[in-house]
């Protein structure tokens, strides 16, 4: 399954953002950083409705090491914590 990288910021003092580089304009929240994981597939797959409706489609997600290596992102990693999110998700329920 692809993993997409996500920086996560506190935005106050029950507001967690969360903000995916590959995926410009897509962003996730919550009250506190459980709830902004648990709604990152979501923020996703709305933002993956947006693109084909335009035509498009979801970028191939990038590794890391390979955001680390970007100017425009690295600060952003390294001041703040990334996680990768899967997507689309998996099926845990399926027996």
């Amino acid at each position: 399954m692809p993993h997409y990288v996500a920086i996560i910021e506190d935005a106050g003092p029950d507001d967690v953002s969360l903000w995916f580089p590959d995926l410009p304009g897509c962003i996730s929240g919550g009250d506190d950083v459980d709830e902004a994981l648990e709604n990152a597939p979501e923020a996703i797959a709305f933002y993956q409705e947006e693109l084909i409706e335009g035509g498009r489609q979801l970028p191939p997600p990038r590794t890391l090491d390979r955001l680390k290596a970007d100017p425009e992102f690295a600060d952003a990693i390294r001041n703040h914590t990334a996680v990768l999110i899967e997507f689309p998700p998996s099926d845990d329920t399926a027996e």
